[in-house]
Formats: C-alpha cells, sequence, structure tokens
C-alpha cells in the first residue's frame, strides 16, 4: 500500500498537505459515520479509515516518513517486509481504532546489515567521519612537520640524543647550583 496514493498526494508534500488530505478523508471515512449503513459500506469505510490513519501516522513523523521512503525506494515496498526493522499493526481499543508502529527484533542479518548501511550513510555519519579524517591527517602531518623541523636544526643528533643531552645539562646545573650554596 502507498501511503502517498492513500492521501492522494505527491511524495514531496508539504505536513500541511498530509493533514489537510488526512482531515478530509477521515470524515468522510470516519466508521461512527457509517455505523448506520450497510455492513459492506460500513467495512469498507472501516478499511479505508485505517489506511487513512496509518498513512497519516507514517508521513507525519519525520522519521517513519524517512525510514518508509528509504524501504520504497530501496525495492523493499512491502508494509510487512522482514527485512524492515518496524512491523505495522492496527488494533481497536474499545469504539476507536489506533495505529501501531512498533520497532521490530534486528534478529536477522539482513536486517542487521540495512541498519547498519542506514548508519554509515547518514549524512551525520558521513560529516563525522570527513571530521576524524581531517583531524588525524593533521595529526599525521604534524607529526611529521615536526620530525622534518627538528632534522633541519640539528643536523646528526637523534632527538633521543638531545634529551639526554638536556638530562646531562640539568644534572649538571643542579650540582653547580648546591655547591654555590653555603
Amino acid at each position: 500500500m502507498d501511503h502517498y496514493k492513500v492521501l492522494g498526494l505527491q511524495r514531496t508534500a508539504s505536513k500541511e498537505e498530509i493533514k489537510a488530505a488526512f482531515k478530509k478523508l477521515a470524515i468522510q471515512f470516519h466508521p461512527d459515520k457509517h455505523s448506520q449503513s450497510p455492513n459492506a459500506v460500513r467495512e469498507n469505510a472501516t478499511i479505508r479509515f485505517k489506511q487513512v490513519s496509518e498513512a497519516y501516522e507514517v508521513l507525519m513523523d519525520d522519521r517513519k516518513r524517512d525510514d518508509y521512503n528509504f524501504r520504497r525506494s530501496s525495492g523493499a515496498g512491502a508494509v510487512n517486509n522482514p527485512y524492515s526493522q518496524y512491523s505495522y499493526g492496527y488494533g481497536r481499543s474499545g469504539s476507536s481504532y489506533y495505529y501501531e508502529y512498533k520497532p521490530r527484533s534486528a534478529d536477522g542479518f539482513a536486517s542487521k546489515f540495512e541498519l547498519a548501511l542506514r548508519i554509515f550513510t547518514a549524512r551525520s555519519s558521513l560529516l563525522s567521519l570527513g571530521f576524524a579524517a581531517v583531524i588525524l591527517g593533521g595529526i599525521v602531518v604534524i607529526d611529521s612537520s615536526g620530525e622534518s623541523l627538528w632534522r633541519m636544526q640539528n643536523s646528526g643528533k637523534s632527538f633521543e640524543e638531545a634529551m639526554k643531552s638536556i638530562e646531562k645539562a640539568k644534572v649538571y646545573r643542579e650540582d653547580n647550583m648546591k655547591e654555590q650554596r653555603p
């Protein structure tokens, strides 16, 4: 079932357009409006009302809409796709209907792979990965430039030799300070 077709909208519809289409169709197919109608008409109206409610629930929530659009564009189109990370369903509580949208347990390899793919292709993940690469590159450049500068200024001496010389100078200075004190 295509949620956009159920509401009679284009895929680029805004939230205001979704809300307006839902209100119009919900009034038209609400079960209370058809309570005196024949059984066939009442059941058809109830089914259409559930479809309209489901479409509204999914398309108004940005996260659910992104997931729905992703599944539709990747060819996973079926609403109860076993590889989807969400399950859909209807319920009835008293005289009102409700729509359930709950995460499925990600126990299969395909669903875990799809979830990992969605995380790594998300814009924020790509930006974070790029930022980490820039920082790592900067560290490598700074480290290698420090060694190059050291070699230019101190030809013939290694860094370790220079550190030993500094330690000897500190010890020599401390010894001279002790001798000068009375």
